[in-house]
């Protein structure tokens, strides 16, 4: 299949065109989180031509995730592939021409430079402000733009950030919201509004990656916060065209989050599971696997290694990184991972 058949549709679009196509299949995008969000804009902008996606992911594929995850199926929860991954053989199934990078990872401060460096683009797939706080920072201080998005319930928000033009997310959310916040796994989330934030956050990135050569994808840039929530039909805006005043971050240039201040090393990541990621280690699976067999049941592929004692199930990754289900006390959960794989 030629380049202008595949994307004729979209080279026939003015806003984009050839030079435009051209322009994407050069570009490098990473999206931070393969969960909903994060999937369905992999998919939207693989099937646009965007040249290089890498996509991080720390989790995997559960069965729950089907209702609104959509590059995965049965056998990637069947198997608990890694999110990237699978993310990745799907992707090459209707687009062979692009290049996917699968990161099955974590991202901190010690692993941002790599994981995000020579890139064009970061789109947030995450599902928490601390992430978004320091992909935010590194942002900023490399001068690399992002896309702000979030989906629970029917709600759904996007913002975009471009350094030195338009607020950051600091100045939008100068602390985390405070209180109890609702999540997927509290007040659940609608498959429909998660592809309409994936929807406006792959347009806006296709804007962004084509500003420097199509005037009207700068021009018409969207410079707010957008919000809505779909089940209500309600909608608002809030400006966010410009740098606010005092802004610790893109006025200030304090990074605290990029230098790592008080990031735990254990962390809630929702559905009564903790994740233990203090440890970096390289773990053989069939040697941990005839270590635990004796403790519980075990499986493992050469992505993870599962172990189940009840009441808790473990999922160990090759770098050393765990989640442990079954507990949302990160005591247990470090006793556990000490217990059965090491300090």
């Amino acid at each position: 299949m030629s380049f202008e058949d595949r994307y004729s549709r979209q080279i026939l679009f003015q806003g984009i065109g050839a030079e435009g196509q051209r322009q994407l299949a050069a570009s490098r995008v990473v999206i931070v989180g393969c969960g909903a969000t994060g999937s369905a804009v992999a998919a939207l902008l693989a099937r646009s031509g965007v040249g290089t996606l890498r996509i991080i992911d720390r989790d995997y594929v559960e069965p729950s995730n089907l209702q609104r995850q959509t590059l995965f199926d049965e056998s990637d929860a069947a198997d608990s592939l890694p999110k990237a991954t699978a993310a990745a053989r799907k992707i090459s199934g209707f687009n062979s021409q692009i290049v996917v990078e699968p990161q099955v990872a974590d991202l901190t401060p010690s692993n941002i430079e790599t994981l995000l460096s020579a890139m064009h683009l970061v789109l947030d797939g995450t599902d928490n402000f601390e992430t978004r706080y320091l992909i935010n920072d590194f942002a900023v201080k490399a001068g690399l733009p992002w896309i702000y998005a979030a989906a629970v319930g029917s709600y759904g928000a996007t913002m975009n950030i471009v350094p030195g033009e338009t607020a950051c997310l600091a100045c939008v959310f100068p602390d985390p919201p405070q209180g109890t916040l609702e999540t997927c796994d509290t007040a659940g989330i609608l498959n429909t509004v998660v592809n309409m934030v994936a929807s406006i956050q792959a347009t806006e990135a296709l804007k962004l990656l084509l500003r420097h050569k199509k005037p009207d994808a700068q021009r018409t840039l969207r410079r707010t916060l957008l919000s809505f929530d779909l089940w209500s039909n309600q909608r608002s805006e809030i400006g966010a065209g410009q740098p606010v005043p005092g802004c610790r971050v893109c006025v200030g240039r304090e990074f605290v989050h990029l230098a790592g201040e008080h990031r735990p090393h254990i962390t809630l990541c929702g559905r009564n599971s903790v994740q233990i990621h203090e440890h970096e280690r390289d773990v053989n699976f069939v040697e941990m696997s005839a270590r635990l067999t004796p403790h519980g049941t075990v499986r493992h592929t050469e992505f993870v290694l599962k172990f189940w004692r009840e009441p808790y199930e473990m999922t160990l990754f090759r770098d050393g990184r765990a989640i442990i289900k079954g507990t949302t006390d990160t005591k247990v959960a470090r006793s556990l991972y000490a217990r059965f794989v090491g300090t």
